[in-house]
Formats: structure tokens, sequence, C-alpha cells
């Protein structure tokens, strides 16, 4: 012991580097507690919203090839109800952002098992350290994507889809195996104190923990400059204040004002058209001439190809369906009114009338959503629709002009803008 004590590097390896009196296992199993809920629910609706994109129908819509085993659990994402995938990706996107003060909290609070010396002792110690390398850096991971693509700041390598997909199942192995290893050490950490007299204590009366085999309580504390109420609330104001400026975008009405992290404009104009767009026609390269006098609608299936003008589809019988557009960022708008045709009388029209799927087809140039498939539940709803119009006036040409698909509790991604084709298959 007394030769690894000499041979410890000096700084964050030395225990009497850290004198927070606050750490030990108290304070860091109630932040755990907090995490794993939340991540909980963080993997679950990540999941879903995974499984809402329909990548069970083929690479058209499956972002992440070679998933395999992954996939086990993917089904045909249901119509009902229609507001189902602005709730789970709201509150995925909401929650990823509302844990990020408690995880820094519970970084900061386990900081010294970071630099422990020696790194590995026992073959057990070396997978205990390997899974919390990958617990720590999947979830920042984890995090920072998350966050980097609410912000559409696509600065990593490669489709952001992918790299989510696969590194949040690196970062919930490690963390099953984490709670596996810790959740015993996690409950008798919780009862050895009451949260109600934590909460009563003040910064004067606030003692360290008593000492732990675990080497979370420091060595040489110092005198406190905060006591673990304070802690608590440090962490639970940071995630209040992140809740406040981020839920807006998910709940929409009058709360979209308090959404100063979202992305898309909170103010989006006024008139029928007035509200949150993803990406503009310019911004994808949408010119004039592929949606102007030219423009005609292919519908495929069983018998010859049909090509309808937009002259021509507004004389054939209008349906009404009242919908949000809900996208992967977590924002939402309130519900529209559209107003086209249903997808499953077009089905008919091209002698599918028992389709299975179709493959909608943009003049948007070529990129990762310009086509889409829809499943046979999504075009059999009689609330799907071809939209012509929304809130009683033309499509905008941001908002999909000439036309463009809305299908109740779809990804808004998938409900492609400036369709040009539609197949149905059986």
């Amino acid at each position: 012991m007394l030769a690894i004590a000499r041979s410890r590097p000096p700084g964050p390896f030395r225990p009497g580097f850290w004198r927070s009196p606050l750490r030990g296992p108290w304070l860091t199993a109630v932040f755990g507690l907090v995490l794993l809920v939340g991540i909980s629910v963080l993997f679950v609706t990540g999941l879903l919203s995974y499984a809402a994109y329909n990548p069970g129908l083929g690479r058209v819509n499956d972002h992440t090839p070679g998933k395999g085993l992954l996939g086990f659990y993917l089904f045909t994402w249901p119509t009902h109800p229609y507001w189902l995938y602005r709730v789970t990706q709201g509150v995925h996107v909401t929650l990823g952002v509302v844990l990020i003060p408690v995880l820094l909290a519970k970084l900061w609070s386990v900081i010294p098992k970071l630099f422990e010396w020696p790194p590995v002792r026992t073959p057990a110690h070396a997978v205990e350290r390997l899974s919390l390398l990958l617990l720590v850096g999947g979830a920042i991971f984890e995090f920072v994507t998350g966050l980097l693509n609410i912000q559409l700041d696509y600065i990593f390598p490669g489709s952001f889809y992918t790299l989510h997909f696969y590194g949040a199942w690196v970062f919930i192995a490690a963390f099953i195996v984490h709670v596996g290893l810790r959740i015993g050490r996690m409950r008798r950490a919780l009862r050895s104190r009451s949260l109600s007299a934590e909460l009563r204590t003040d910064t004067a009366h606030t003692e360290p923990e008593p000492p732990d085999p675990y080497g979370l309580v420091a060595a040489v504390p110092a005198a406190p400059t905060m006591s673990r109420r304070g802690a608590l609330g440090f962490a639970g104001a940071g995630s209040l204040a992140l809740l406040v400026v981020t839920a807006g975008q998910s709940i929409g009405g009058p709360w979209r004002r308090t959404a100063l992290l979202a992305p898309h404009n909170r103010n989006p104009g006024r008139g029928p058209n007035g509200f949150q767009v993803n990406k503009t026609a310019a911004a994808v390269g949408v010119t004039a001439a592929a949606i102007g006098p030219a423009w005609r609608l292919h519908v495929h299936g069983s018998g010859p190809a049909l090509t309808f003008t937009r002259e021509q589809l507004l004389k054939m019988p209008q349906h009404r369906a009242a919908l949000p557009i809900a996208c992967v960022e977590g924002w939402s708008t309130d519900d529209q009114h559209w107003s086209g045709l249903r997808l499953r009388d077009l089905a008919e029209l091209a002698g599918v009338p028992h389709a299975g799927s179709v493959m909608v087809q943009s003049v948007q140039p070529g990129g990762p959503f310009s086509n889409v498939l829809l499943a046979g539940n999504q075009i059999h709803d009689p609330r799907s629709l071809l939209a012509l119009h929304v809130n009683g006036a033309p499509l905008s040409i941001n908002h999909g002009y000439p036309a463009r698909i809305i299908v109740p509790a779809n990804p808004g991604v998938n409900n492609t803008k400036w369709v040009g084709a539609l197949t149905f298959r059986t």
C-alpha cells in the first residue's frame, strides 16, 4: 500500500485533492435515483421514436442499417391517438434537457472515483471500470448529440440517427451493468440518512458523511460552503429552469413563447400558414420550376399510372382532419386544419384498395427523407390525407405546396412535403 501511495500521480489522483464535505454515498444515491428513473423513461421513449419511423418497412425508412437484433421490438406504429408522437417525442427531448443538471451533479459527486489509483486492481475491478468508462462516455455522447440535433447543429460525422441509435444501446448496456453492481449500495445509502432531515439542515450544520469504503467521502474535508439541501436545490433549480425554456415547444399554445431554447421560430408569422416549419423549400433545394404549373402528381398501383394536375385534385371530394406536426427535435405545432384527398381513396383509384404500404416521393432533390414509406394502417386511417389546403388556405411553399402528406401520430419528417408521386403496394 505504501508503494502504491508513493506511485500515485499528483493532483486529482491524490485522496486529499477532493475536499468537498458534501460528497458521499447518500448524495450520490439521491442523484442516481433520479437518473435511474429519468434515463429509463428516456430510453423507452427513444425506442418509441425509432419505431415511429417504421424502419421495419425497409431501407427507405431505415437509417440504421445492420441493426440486427437491436430492432427486435419494432412494431407497426399506430395512428391512434393522433397526438401520440407529439407526446412521446416531446417527453423524450424535454426530459433529456431537464436531466442535464442532474447528470452533471451526479458526475461531480463521483468524480474522485474516475481518478482511482491504481486504475485496475483485479479482473472484477477492470470490468467495473470498463462499464464506468462506457457509462460516462455514453451518457456524454448521447446527451451532446441529442442537444446538437435539437439545435439542428450537425457537426458530428455521419447520420445523427445511426450514431444516436447505436450510442444509446452501448450506453444502456453499461447503464444496466452499473445499476446491477450498485443497486444494493444505493439502497443502503438512501436509508442511511433522512431526506427530510437533510432538507432542514443549513450550511452551518452540514457535516461530512461517515467515512465510506468506496472513496466518495473526502479524506480531509474542507469547511462547507453549501448544504446538501443547497446542492439538491441547485440541481433542481437548473432542471426547472431548463423545463421552463424547453417544454413550451412541445406543449404549444401560449407556452410556446417560453421556449427560448427552441431552434424554430416561436413567432412564425400570421395567417393560415403561420406555424412552424422544419426546413424551408429554399433550404432543401426545391425550385419554383419543380412546383410550378408543370407540376403533376403521379399515382402508381396495379394498373396504368395516373397523372393529375393540382386543379384536377381540387375537383375531387375533399376531406378534413385536425392534426399537429411533431418533429424529432421535440417541437410540435398546435392542431392545424388540413384538407385534401384521403390516401385510401387514392389507393382505390390506383387499383390497390387494400394497400399494405405506399412509397411517397418528393420533388425535393435527393436526401435522406425525400422518399418515405407509409404503412397500411396509415393509408387507411380516414384522417390520412394528401393535403392541398391548411386552415382554409392553399399550402404555402414552405409547408409543402402543391401537395403534402399529413398522417396522424406520424413524425413530421415522414409527413412528406412537395409530393410528386405515390406508389401503392399490396
